[in-house]
């Protein structure tokens, strides 16, 4: 999307009717670059009305994320997050692993970056995250690890439960997970999560940690997902802040991680299991390599592998793979 197309939405935010010369006035640029920057904008999910005297209305805009906003609802006792809000980025996985902001952020503070369009969203298996202009929280975060990266196996996990426990601060109960790293509401994907290790190596070990979640997806972008899906205006029938729910999550994930930090995905593997919504159900397995697996989820291990027990009785444990419900 047009960098001007950005500064034309945030005038047109407050939902009122907006002519073309008003705003190209307001922009400093010729009145024919407002037409321009609004091409094929609806396929963002902006629903712009023109009249036939060349004012636009937009009928669906968006919260913005605003830093200070966001800043403002986080508590004092919690680390020093760095924001940086973007308007758009392909990946903001992507993004922090390019090391563009993390050189010249001191350790005391965690690199965050937001964005309200990703274009080129990733999820497990390089599988892509649809989203549109505003209608998701896309956000990552660097987290800096004092142990070394074998230990932090199941973290994918625990940034499940900290998702969860976010949410029931917010009133909205019954979101479960799917292990690895999915949220589900009635067993329809809520948010994704996506790790990667990152090569800012100044402290321990350092990695990327990506969270996708569906705030209010428009129709268009709806039509694009493959898979049975959720979004937190139908499961709360409200139009949540976003800033108030990346303060809550940010809060979340800083006690979570530094427990993780300290104590491993063990402490954690209790709760985790009592989120799940595979727990005790007949599923299969598809592995990397192709292979297959059925069984019925008997828990997780220590370290986050998944347990089955198979049909002959014996239980088997996978660090990896998809898991489908039989």
């Amino acid at each position: 999307m047009k960098p001007l197309a950005f500064s034309v939405l945030r005038l047109l935010s407050d939902g009122g009717l907006h002519s073309n010369e008003n705003l190209a006035r307001s922009l400093q640029v010729y009145p024919s670059c407002i037409s321009n920057a609004l091409q094929d904008i609806e396929r963002f999910g902006a629903i712009i009305k023109k009249n036939h005297g060349l004012c636009y209305r937009w009928q669906n805009p968006i919260n913005w994320i605003d830093e200070n906003e966001i800043l403002s609802y986080l508590h004092k006792d919690k680390p020093n997050f760095h924001l940086v809000t973007l308007d758009s980025v392909d990946s903001t996985n992507r993004f922090l692993l390019d090391q563009v902001i993390t050189n010249n952020v001191p350790l005391s503070k965690i690199p965050v970056i937001i964005t309200e369009l990703q274009t080129q969203g990733r999820g497990r298996f390089g599988r892509q995250w649809h989203s549109g202009l505003g209608d998701s929280l896309t956000f990552s975060l660097l987290w800096r690890f004092d142990c070394p990266v074998r230990h932090l196996s199941g973290l994918s996990l625990v940034i499940g439960v900290a998702i969860v426990r976010a949410f029931k601060h917010l009133g909205i109960e019954r979101l479960t997970l799917k292990w690895p790293n999915d949220v589900l509401f009635s067993f329809r994907k809520l948010a994704g999560i996506l790790i990667e290790l990152s090569n800012d190596k100044r402290s321990g070990s350092a990695v990327v940690i990506g969270i996708g979640l569906n705030v209010q997806l428009s129709s268009l972008i709806k039509k694009n997902i493959d898979q049975s899906f959720a979004d937190l205006f139908a499961i709360t029938s409200k139009v949540l802040n976003r800033n108030k729910l990346l303060a809550i999550l940010l809060s979340e994930l800083a006690t979570v991680l530094k427990d993780f930090n300290h104590f491993g995905f063990d402490y954690f593997r209790h709760e985790w299991t009592s989120y799940h919504a595979y727990e005790g159900k007949f599923i299969t397995l598809a592995l990397p390599d192709g292979s297959i697996n059925k069984g019925i989820v008997d828990g997780v291990e220590c370290d986050g592998s998944i347990r089955l027990k198979m049909a002959t009785g014996k239980k088997c444990s996978f660090n990896s793979g998809e898991l489908t419900l039989r």
